[in-house]
């Protein structure tokens, strides 16, 4: 089959499960009031570590959300399978309407079924493995993640996958979604990231010494590392074709994305691959440096890549770059999910004419040398949005947003 031309792809629905709000509308209030996701761990034990401090959700119930008895799902699952459900509320979208329409979902993710893996791996050193859950075991798989959302809503004509590209995932999942929804090899997509904080995870992360004592301070000179965080962002991308024929709201247009992989270092980002992939998706959007109105940064509050995507930043915009936020600040590191949730951010801040905070912020780290709009959210016109997601790896994703109205129909 020969590809058409193009078609303009629009997000038409959000879900969002976050620990500074659940759902679309708190996890917006939380934005605007630059709220703090961060406490100490209870979804595992952090005694013995030098930090407990997590961002994890809370008042989550998972049977508010889903159909069928949770317990055959692990949290992380729960967590992505909930966000759909909300997306598709806020779409006015039922699941019957899209059986009989082409699909797509994919979603990113760092861990998979990381909590899952801590249990079993508990079970199989202290009962040794014929003691270990079969129930666990048989939905252990990252594939999963996709494949449950597929099933809850009865999804049964639909691609399905996950994309394990770590930290960068979920931009990875939306770039993906949006290219089958422009080719027109899918009417629709549910695209986002997922991911729950862990006990293997978290430890890596103190071993590596990258975990903050308190706070995660991006672009701050005190910064100290990041904090873990969890949960998962879904979107629905369709053509504004579509959208506008049913009447739906549209939340923002996504114009493009750009990918590379540097594999020049496990952990270290590499500026020039960083800078790269920006004009990549800068390229693939059609825009050009002077159009963006907000970048945000993958900014994870850690010594050296915060100066290298600052770096990275002027590479591409020159000495006066856009204001750039770190959300992670608020949300924590939500791993596979953190692109996904940015994601939403970027969307909501295009809708309601506002930039999120950087929160936690005492004094800019000259060699950051950003506009981080430290602590307080500030009314803005915002017309394009860039969303940075990094990984270890050089697995670096980016995706540009606009508003819907940027350009006639």
């Amino acid at each position: 089959m020969t590809a058409g031309p193009a078609r303009r792809v629009v997000i038409t629905g959000m879900g969002v499960v976050s620990s500074i709000g659940i759902g679309l509308a708190e996890f917006a209030a939380g934005l605007r009031a630059g709220r703090s996701g961060a406490g100490r761990a209870s979804t595992f034990d952090a005694t013995g570590f030098p930090s407990e401090q997590v961002c994890e959700v809370s008042g989550f119930h998972a049977a508010d959300w889903l159909a069928g008895a949770p317990g055959r799902l692990s949290r992380t699952s729960r967590f992505a399978v909930a966000a759909t459900t909300m997306t598709l509320a806020d779409a006015r979208m039922d699941a019957d309407a899209l059986r009989s329409r082409r699909g797509l979902v994919v979603v990113g993710t760092t861990d998979g079924q990381s909590q899952d893996i801590d249990d079993l791996v508990a079970t199989m050193v202290a009962e040794g493995p014929e003691k270990m859950d079969p129930v666990l075991t048989g939905r252990l798989s990252a594939q999963r993640l996709a494949l449950d959302i597929a099933r809850e809503f009865r999804l049964s004509d639909v691609d399905a996958y996950t994309i394990g590209t770590a930290c960068s995932a979920a931009n990875y999942a939306i770039g993906d979604a949006f290219d089958a929804v422009r080719s027109g090899a899918v009417d629709y997509a549910l695209a986002g990231g997922a991911d729950v904080v862990n006990r293997r995870s978290f430890a890596s992360f103190h071993r590596l010494g990258l975990v903050a004592p308190d706070v995660c301070r991006p672009f701050d000179s005190g910064r100290a590392g990041i904090l873990t965080g969890e949960g998962a962002g879904i979107v629905l991308l369709e053509t504004l074709e579509s959208a506008l024929a049913r009447g739906a709201t549209v939340h923002a247009e996504v114009l493009g994305y750009g990918l590379n992989c540097d594999a020049g270092n496990p952990v270290a980002p590499d500026r020039a691959s960083v800078a790269r992939c920006m004009r990549l998706a800068l390229d693939d959007a059609g825009v050009s440096p002077a159009e963006v109105d907000l970048i945000s940064a993958h900014g994870t509050g850690t010594r050296l890549n915060d100066i290298t995507e600052c770096d990275a930043i002027r590479d591409v915009y020159g000495d006066r770059p856009p204001r750039t936020i770190a959300l992670k600040s608020m949300l924590g590191h939500a791993m596979g999910a953190s692109a996904a949730l940015a994601t939403v951010a970027c969307a909501v801040a295009l809708e309601q004419g506002f930039v999120p905070p950087t929160i936690n912020h005492r004094e800019t780290d000259p060699a950051c040398g950003l506009d981080c709009v430290p602590n307080e959210a500030i009314e803005a016109d915002l017309t394009v949005v860039q969303n940075n997601g990094l990984a270890f790896g050089g697995n670096n994703a980016v995706v540009v947003l606009a508003k819907p109205e940027r350009t006639p129909a």
